[in-house]
């Protein structure tokens, strides 16, 4: 599975490589990170939003001095935020009060690009009894996102720092996605604990592997995103479905011929003229005798359960209905005396004797002739 994330990631960076315009602005992005968040009434996150803007202008120059100020400008009125964040790469605006006697938000910032969240290592998945599964990693929800040993870039740049720590205790940051929790995990990696590698657990790397949107967040329904706002630089207006229609015939004026380009093209349902109608003879009218064929056409108001309803019901009455060809078969034509097969005489009945026995010789059986009875002498 390492092995075909490793293969994305790489396609996805030869893509990278063929647009540098694009690669190169967002590698240039900049922002003010916020690495401390000491007022736990603003709703900002620490590590993960990043101060892109204020009161609508972008931020462009890293001196804190010239931000502290704008801030400071904002005493006793309120001053708004553009923040980015890591999760998801989404944008916010929020609004927040500046007290007049501190003027000061009470959050620690640093001139950060936002490509730094970039490097962050999904554990995809964790084998039983190795130092990753020791210390608690949880596969496909965990996604670690830094050290507190130092700064960590680059895909290799995890591999590098675990080989030093080999035998020693090393602390990570864990960010959890479903519980939308980032804890410190400390593991001792080792080349001993009897499998491969020194974690013990598969990580991916890359565009594929980034900070998911969280889940606390709602889910925006089918349809109601999707190239809600999406305009081409060449399209004209055009009213909402949602929006009432005006009693006018049509909404877009019909197509001029004397304005239109030859090199446009048009589609023939619009463009061609109809076609010619056949003309009959003035005083002429259609043939007699051919009586015209009735025409089953749908109300206009009808709606398709009644349709389909009407249908069905003609269905039926065919299937059940009578049929003029279901009649008995013609009884077949009598037999000619030619054709007719001979007849063969039946035996007739075997003749009496007067005693009113069958003769039947061969099945005459011998019946025993009476012994003499035996006289004493």
């Amino acid at each position: 599975m390492s092995t075909m994330f490793g293969a994305l990631n790489r396609f996805i960076s030869r893509l990278d490589s063929e647009s540098p315009s694009q690669s190169s602005r967002d590698r240039s992005a900049y922002g003010f990170q916020v690495l401390r968040n000491k007022n736990l009434e603003i709703p900002i996150e620490p590590w993960y939003d990043f101060i892109v803007g204020i009161n609508g202008r972008q931020v462009d120059n890293p001196d804190p001095n010239l931000f502290a100020s704008e801030v400071r400008n904002c005493a006793g009125t309120s001053v708004n935020l553009i923040l980015w964040n890591a999760k998801g790469s989404r944008s916010r605006n929020i609004t927040l009060p500046v007290p007049t006697p501190s003027p000061t938000l009470g959050i620690t910032l640093q001139w950060t690009p936002l490509s730094v969240t970039e490097d962050v290592w999904h554990v995809l998945d964790v084998i039983a009894n190795s130092p990753a599964d020791t210390a608690g990693l949880l596969p496909y929800g965990d996604y670690i996102v830094g050290t507190p040993e130092g700064n960590v870039h680059g895909e290799a740049g995890l591999g590098e720092l675990v080989e030093d720590y080999l035998g020693r205790s090393l602390r990570l940051y864990v960010y959890n996605h479903e519980y939308a929790v980032t804890r410190l995990v400390t593991l001792t990696p080792s080349r001993t604990w009897g499998g491969s590698g020194a974690l013990g657990c598969v990580l991916g790397f890359g565009a594929l592997h980034r900070l998911p949107v969280p889940m606390t967040e709602p889910i925006a329904g089918p349809g109601e995103t999707l190239f809600e706002t999406a305009r081409f630089s060449n399209e004209e207006h055009r009213p909402s479905s949602t929006q009432p229609q005006s009693n006018s015939p049509s909404t877009y004026p019909p197509p001029s011929s004397a304005t239109q380009s030859s090199d446009m093209l048009i589609p023939a349902s619009i463009a061609a003229p109809p076609p010619p109608s056949a003309t009959l003879p003035t005083g002429a009218g259609p043939p007699k005798g051919a009586a015209r064929k009735p025409r089953n056409v749908a109300a206009s108001n009808m709606t398709f359960d009644e349709y389909f309803r009407e249908g069905e019901q003609k269905s039926k009455e065919e299937d059940f209905a009578p049929s003029s060809k279901n009649v008995a078969p013609p009884p077949p034509p009598p037999m000619s005396a030619k054709s007719a097969p001979p007849q063969v005489k039946s035996p007739g009945p075997a003749a009496e004797s007067e005693s009113g026995e069958v003769k039947n010789e061969e099945n005459k059986t011998a019946e025993p002739e009476p012994r003499p009875e035996s006289t004493d002498g």
